[in-house]
């Protein structure tokens, strides 16, 4: 048997085919890694390791009689057979409750989410619910209903959110990949403070059933990993529509992507965010981190300049949509009184901000991606820092009032967000590390459908950088 912890997506999958390592003594690795860093990490809502022991014997099985082999011996049909996963806990996984950061007595899902049922398909065995902020509204992953979740870098702080549990059990080495979801850079972020590779995709690509348009069409879900090959792996087995789905983006192939030079191209770097009406000066590690990789960019013989994009009023598009969507999951709630005080804020913002002025909102993002996207007429990707800030310390917005929390993350997290607004894709890279040790990202970004332009330039930098070489110390 090798040695489990920290081996790849790509790389576990191939383990398991070639009968190196064994389904079930992956999952109860990663089980007995998650218990064991629970006090620490706390990265996990929730388990199911006798169903997930019962998975991988299942998958062994199949394993060992070359079930999803094709006839010329690669495979095909399965190819996360017997890999364990986990997924975010705003995702529905059949017998576990979708509880999205919230206290409270919630019933269990009665079938898998889409996402989950292609990564099923794929042969993967799901070990549990990742931790997120409360209906994930937040850059940090902390909560009355679960406590804090952890930075494997540093454990004093934030690992980001709201998909900070995927991202601290990705970073931690508790299993190769997961599943987050992104609203407002709720991908990226944790990407960028738990230094992953995390793909924000493009609306509809994954689909989020059996909801439908969350948050207004600012949420999708995509994956978390350590390298790009992996992330691309992860968002090809679970890409795909839902029959009902409003959004269906023409397919598009990620790992063939992650396999290929993305050519010479211009690329503009974007200092500036949108107006957010705070004070966000950009943190100077954050900078030169950022400089740096644009000069390693500039070195693999692209073109790189300082640009602007015209981003205009966006905020005042994303507001109602967000706390529309907060609102909508508020009152799913079956008892709201329990949610935190700063829940309930947004709610009542979202319905006042409901009816004409969301609709106005909504309408127009057409206008909006016209405008932004006149930079990619002369423009190949946009490169620009993820945070401004590095992850904050675990604590820190405990006392805050809903309005300080905001802006507080406004300021610290300004950059990510207008992306989900005009449902366009973006890939958070690892950009290196603050004098702290603490990691810190920078985003590619692009117009629709261009998730592959931008994986393959992020396999490019990941040859040059190696990333995925760092590994956070062991939690205390």
């Amino acid at each position: 048997m090798t040695a489990i912890e920290y081996t790849g997506l790509a790389e576990l999958a191939r383990e398991l085919r070639e009968g190196t390592v064994t389904s079930t003594a992956a999952v109860q690795t990663a089980l007995e890694r998650i218990e064991a860093t629970q006090p620490t990490l706390n990265a996990f809502r929730c388990t199911r390791p006798e169903a997930a022991l019962a998975e991988a014997a299942e998958a062994d099985r199949r394993l060992a009689a070359g079930v999803g082999a094709r006839r010329d011996g690669a495979w095909g049909r399965l190819p996360l057979l017997g890999v364990p996963l986990a997924v975010k806990d705003d995702t529905d996984v059949a017998g576990l409750p979708t509880r999205f950061g919230c206290a409270g007595d919630i019933p269990d899902a009665s079938e898998d989410g889409e996402a989950v049922r292609r990564l099923r398909a794929a042969g993967a065995v799901i070990v549990g619910k990742t931790n997120s902020c409360e209906l994930g509204q937040w850059a940090f992953t902390e909560g009355p209903a679960f406590g804090a979740t952890r930075n494997p870098w540093n454990t004093g702080h934030t690992p980001g959110g709201s998909s900070g549990g995927s991202a601290a059990a990705v970073a931690g080495g508790l299993v190769p990949a997961a599943l987050g979801s992104d609203g407002a850079g709720s991908i990226r972020i944790p990407a960028a403070w738990t230094h992953l590779v995390g793909i924000k995709p493009q609306r509809g690509r994954v689909s989020v059933h059996p909801y439908d348009d969350c948050f207004q069409g600012l949420t999708v879900n995509g994956p978390l990993a350590r390298t790009v090959g992996d992330a691309a792996l992860l968002l090809d087995a679970v890409a795909g529509p839902h029959a009902g789905d409003r959004f269906q983006p023409t397919a598009v192939d990620a790992s063939a992507a992650a396999r290929r030079e993305p050519g010479r191209l211009r690329i503009a770097l974007a200092w500036r965010p949108p107006f957010t009406a705070t004070h966000n000066p950009l943190d100077p590690g954050i900078a030169r981190a950022v400089t740096d990789l644009a000069e390693a960019l500039a070195g693999l013989g692209h073109t790189v300049d300082e640009a602007r994009p015209r981003y205009g009023l966006i905020g005042l598009s994303f507001l109602p949509r967000a706390t529309a969507g907060i609102a909508e999951y508020a009152d799913r709630h079956p008892d709201p009184t329990l949610l935190d005080p700063r829940t309930r804020s947004a709610t009542r913002t979202g319905r006042r901000l409901g009816g004409r002025l969301l609709r106005a909102a909504r309408a127009r993002e057409i206008h909006q991606q016209r405008r932004i996207g006149a930079l990619f007429d002369t423009y190949d990707v946009l490169l620009a820092p993820t945070t401004a800030a590095p992850p904050p310390r675990i604590g820190t917005f405990d006392t805050m009032p809903a309005w300080r929390t905001d802006l507080a993350m406004a300021a610290a997290c300004p950059y990510a967000w207008p992306w989900n607004v005009l449902g366009w894709p973006g890939v958070n890279v690892p950009a290196g590390f603050t004098r702290d040790g603490l990691p810190v990202g920078a985003q590619l970004l692009g117009p629709a459908g261009s998730e592959p332009l931008l994986i393959s330039l992020a396999a490019q930098l990941e040859d040059t950088r190696r990333w995925f070489a760092h590994r956070p110390p062991a939690p205390a």
